[in-house]
């Protein structure tokens, strides 16, 4: 089957689109306007995000080209057990909500580095702004834009370098208007990126049934089911190629709560949507983002997995290649170049605007963590609060720039963005998660031994990935090895990622007993038992949810 391209309605489509969103967001710019020179206005919308925003915006910023074409991808090869990272993100969320939202709004705690000077020390906020900028300029906001504009060109035909700039510039546009535009036009990104991406699902399933017999998209699910139950697993056992991805009960118990409890919680990409909130209003819009997140396999896993059966079965055999090579990430543009006109522009919509709400969100991070953290501190202390809107706003301009620089230097697509991502941040996700959470909860947790889970969380993740390779002992009662692309042994990602957590903690925990300054630390939080307090409605839903994690995880083991 052949792609015909963009269609007049696609194109009119997409316009609607854009028109919606530029056109909503300079209006909430102008209604905004004469208070924009207030830097916490600018950079946290503070107080004027309501709960459905707030949800809305977490989700936007989350779902972006590595959901849609990597998840895709890893739905082709891994089928439903990739979804882990979308249902397991939700019970992260209520975790968050109850646990972490508390200790940030009572402390006043606005951005992650600042959480770092009160707890810690200058010394400690500073090593770590540097690295999260270098991680979102260099790593995220490049990958998102690079997959974006790759998947973009695959299906409109239009330059790659074109795509790029088109949607950075876009990006900028929504960003230079604060946190409040980013947060209400990502309620219109979210819109456009459930529609298309349940019309490709859709689609998908249409075409499963058109193959195998059958109609709608229940008879296609069912051929999913029975045709493919090797991809119907959610726990991965270890004979299975796969298992280094996804290694078995860790996705449980193990790594995949670092990845997503310092991914939601400790990170101002995330957290600076309700830190401008009073509690209750983040909480709620942190439960709205968990019902969302339980919905998304359906529009970034379900048609992966259809691919794959339609693979298998004969189709797609040219499409799917890359150089020759079957390549899992084309998944998802494969099945976008196959909707009917109309649709395929409401999908590429979708598609656009995950990757620019994800981009805005991102830069936006930069912007508030460079002028806050770095500028105002060390630069310019005396800055007046235009001035520091103004260096925001210069800041997202350059960290767009030189992501357009640096993502075809990158070869993200040799690993598969989602992969890409995951491994590079989880070499200081670890040391991160440990240092916040003996900050929140463990008064004696000193500077000093923060700075080692810091530097030496890093340091350990880089030399026990090839443990094996050097030692020469591929299995152990601590680790079990498998073969990268290479050849060369090394631990599965998520099992590492867990040993590194334990050695970051139990160094902090060492090193802060044996200061005697640990025992009367001034640095500690602010913690009262009134502050973890739940409304009845939050208790409902955080059940409900529960409950659903627990059905999907029984039915699919």
């Amino acid at each position: 089957m052949q792609s015909q391209g963009l269609q007049l309605l696609d194109y009119l489509v997409f316009l609607f689109y854009f028109i919606v969103v530029s056109g909503y967001g300079y209006w909430i710019y102008k209604q905004r306007q004469s208070k924009i020179s207030n830097s916490n206005d600018f950079f946290l919308a503070e107080g004027s995000l309501t709960w459905w925003a707030i949800g809305a915006s977490l989700i936007a910023s989350n779902i972006s080209a590595e959901q849609f074409i990597g998840t895709s991808g890893d739905g082709f090869r891994l089928g439903l057990a990739i979804a882990t990272y979308e249902w397991m993100a939700a019970a992260t969320l209520l975790i968050v909500a109850i646990f972490f939202m508390p200790i940030y709004l009572k402390n006043k705690i606005f951005t992650m580095p600042q959480f770092l000077t009160q707890r810690y020390s200058p010394t400690v906020s500073l090593i770590m702004a540097v690295f999260w900028l270098m991680l979102y300029i260099t790593v995220n906001l490049t990958s998102i834009l690079y997959l974006g504009a790759l998947a973009v060109t695959t299906i409109s035909g239009v330059d790659f370098t074109v795509c790029m700039i088109g949607m950075s510039v876009f990006a900028i546009f929504i960003t230079l208007g604060g946190m409040k535009v980013i947060g209400y036009t990502d309620v219109i990104q979210v819109v456009f990126l459930v529609l298309g991406g349940l019309a490709t699902s859709y689609l998908a399933l249409n075409m499963v049934t058109d193959r195998f017999g059958g109609s709608g998209v229940v008879d296609g699910v069912n051929h999913l089911l029975t045709k493919a139950p090797e991809h119907f697993h959610m726990i991965l056992q270890k004979g299975n190629p796969n298992y280094p991805s996804l290694p078995g009960l860790a996705v449980l118990i193990g790594g995949m709560w670092i990845i997503n409890l310092n991914y939601w919680g400790c990170n101002q990409y995330i957290t600076q949507r309700a830190l401008g909130a009073d509690l209750k209003t983040a909480r709620n819009g942190i439960l709205f983002a968990a019902f969302l997140k339980l919905m998304m396999p359906i529009i970034v896993v379900l048609p992966g997995i259809a691919a794959y059966l339609l693979y298998k079965d004969g189709m797609f055999q040219t499409e799917m290649l890359k150089d020759g090579v079957l390549n899992k990430d084309n998944a998802y543009p494969v099945l976008l170049n196959l909707l009917p006109t109309g649709l395929k522009g409401l999908s590429f919509a979708a598609l656009t605007a995950a990757v620019v709400a994800s981009m805005a969100g991102k830069a936006n991070s930069i912007s508030t963590i460079f002028t806050l953290d770095i500028y105002k501190k060390y630069i310019n202390p005396n800055a007046s609060e235009k001035k520091l809107v103004n260096v925001g706003r210069f800041a997202v301009v350059g960290a767009m720039v030189t992501s357009v620089i640096v993502a075809p230097m990158m070869g993200i697509d040799k690993k598969g963005g989602f992969e890409f991502i995951q491994e590079y941040t989880g070499y200081v996700s670890p040391g991160i998660f440990a240092l916040f959470t003996l900050g929140f909860f463990w008064k004696r947790a000193t500077s000093k031994a923060a700075l080692v889970a810091l530097l030496g969380g890093v340091t350990f993740s880089i030399m026990t990935k090839y443990i094996p390779s050097w030692t020469g002992v591929t299995e152990c009662m601590f680790y079990s090895s498998f073969p990268d692309e290479t050849g060369r042994m090394m631990i599965p990602f998520m099992d590492r990622m867990a040993w590194v957590f334990i050695f970051c903690v139990t160094c902090m925990v060492i090193i802060s007993l044996a200061d005697p300054e640990s025992k009367n630390n001034p640095k500690g939080l602010e913690i009262d038992a009134s502050m973890f307090k739940l409304s009845p409605s939050f208790i409902a839903g955080a059940v409900v949810i529960c409950t659903i994690l627990t059905f999907l995880y029984t039915y699919f083991w």
